[in-house]
C-alpha cells in the first residue's frame, strides 16, 4: 500500500486533499485499526462526487465487521463492539439486538447469535455414478 502511495504524483497528493483523507481511511485499514477507520471516515467532509462511495464502503466494511464478530466471539462487551462497528455503544447495542444477540446490562456483555451455517450438498446422477464404480472397482 506505501508503495502506491509513493508512486502517486506529488501534485496529485498535495492539490487533492480528498485523495489524502481517502489515504487516511486505507492507513487505518491496513493497521487493523477498526475505530480509527470509522473517523477518518467521518473526519473528512466529503465532495458531492466521493459521498455516495464513501457511504457504501462504510455501509460495506460495517457489514463485514459485524459478521467478523459474529463469526469469531459467543460473547463480546458492548465497548468493544461498538469500536468495531464505528457506533455509540447505544447504537451498536440496538443493532445487534435486532440481529437477535442478548445484552447482560449488568456486565455490559453481548451474547452473539451465531448464524446457522447452511450447506448444500449437491449429488448429481454423474457424481454418483462414478462413485459407485470406484466401490465397484475397489471391492473387485
Amino acid at each position: 500500500m506505501r508503495f502506491l502511495w509513493k508512486s502517486m504524483p506529488a501534485t496529485v497528493k498535495e492539490g487533492n486533499p480528498e485523495v489524502i483523507a481517502a489515504w487516511k481511511i486505507g492507513q487505518k485499514l491496513w493497521v487493523r485499526d477498526y475505530g480509527g477507520v470509522y473517523e477518518a471516515i467521518r473526519g473528512y467532509d466529503w465532495s458531492q462526487e466521493a459521498q455516495g462511495l464513501v457511504a457504501a464502503f462504510s455501509d460495506l466494511y460495517t457489514k463485514n465487521m459485524f459478521q467478523l464478530l459474529q463469526s469469531a466471539y459467543s460473547t463480546i462487551s458492548i465497548q468493544d463492539t461498538a469500536l468495531f462497528l464505528g457506533m455509540s455503544e447505544d447504537d451498536a447495542t440496538t443493532f445487534v439486538q435486532q440481529q437477535g444477540w442478548a445484552v447482560d446490562p449488568a456486565s455490559q456483555m453481548l451474547t452473539v447469535k451465531k448464524q446457522p451455517i447452511v450447506t448444500e450438498q449437491k449429488l448429481d446422477a454423474r457424481k454418483l455414478q462414478n462413485l459407485t464404480e470406484y466401490v465397484f472397482h475397489l471391492e473387485h
